[in-house]
């Protein structure tokens, strides 16, 4: 535990150093929320959207967008760029296995991602007054299942990508299609039906279904958990296969 402890404080640190990755993991959402929040006719209800305000959506979406960012495009580039360099295999023939840096880097990236949602839940209700999650209990869920199910996407990436640069790209590729689902660009409430049937088997249109239902007081529908631990399971697994230390 003392050296999961100390790789993870390692990752954090260099992590921080990144002003860029520092800018996008922790600010980035809070900033497009408010952002959004600015423009006057996103703070008026609209009965297009069930009676909600466009930034009502747009708090759960920033949410998503954290996930995605760090597990699409941080997690795969950081693990194949310690493969690459021969990290992981200089560190086997220690008594720290490399499996306990994995669990360091998804550490330092959950707790990023925890700090990332914070702000915005908190800029969101002080600013714009959108209300905290009315289902507490299941948001907390909602979103652990789909930090894990990105996580695991993450971690299949770097396994299959040969260079840090590769499980950028590969990351990067994968982002928009899945944003698109959360409802980055259109939010899913304004979607044609097909596309929000398609999205519900992505995982961050699963999991940005279940984040917004919980916000608004609602248990996430079980059809959403089911698609999100069907990802951490398959990802996962076959991440755990296919993964090579050097």
């Amino acid at each position: 535990m003392n050296a999961l402890y100390k790789l993870t404080r390692a990752e954090l640190r260099l992590f921080l150093r990144e002003p860029v990755g520092v800018f996008f993991g922790f600010a980035f959402p809070a900033i497009l929320v408010v952002i959004l929040g600015s423009i006057p006719s996103f703070r008026e209800p609209d009965k297009d959207i069930g009676g909600l305000r466009v930034i009502d959506l747009y708090v759960t979406i920033s949410v998503a967008l954290t996930l995605a960012m760090l597990a699409l495009q941080v997690t795969p580039a950081v693990l194949a760029g310690y493969r690459e360099r021969g990290v992981l295999r200089r560190l086997s023939t220690t008594p720290v296995h490399p499996a306990k840096l994995l669990a360091a880097q998804l550490a330092s990236s959950l707790l990023t991602a925890l700090v990332a949602v914070a702000l915005v839940l908190a800029v969101a209700r002080l600013a714009f007054h959108v209300p905290l999650p009315g289902q507490f209990a299941g948001f907390v869920i909602a979103f652990l299942l789909s930090a894990a199910a990105l996580f695991a996407v993450g971690l299949f990436v770097a396994a299959v990508a040969p260079s840090g640069k590769a499980g950028n790209t590969i990351g990067v590729v994968l982002f928009f299609p899945v944003m698109f689902f959360a409802g980055l660009w259109v939010p899913r409430e304004a979607m044609p039906a097909a596309l929000n049937r398609v999205g519900d088997f992505t995982p961050l249109g699963a999991g940005e279904q279940a984040l917004h239902d919980a916000a608004t007081g609602a248990w996430p529908h079980a059809g959403q958990l089911v698609v999100l631990a069907a990802y951490v399971v398959a990802f996962g697994l076959a991440a755990a296969r296919l993964f090579k230390w050097e």
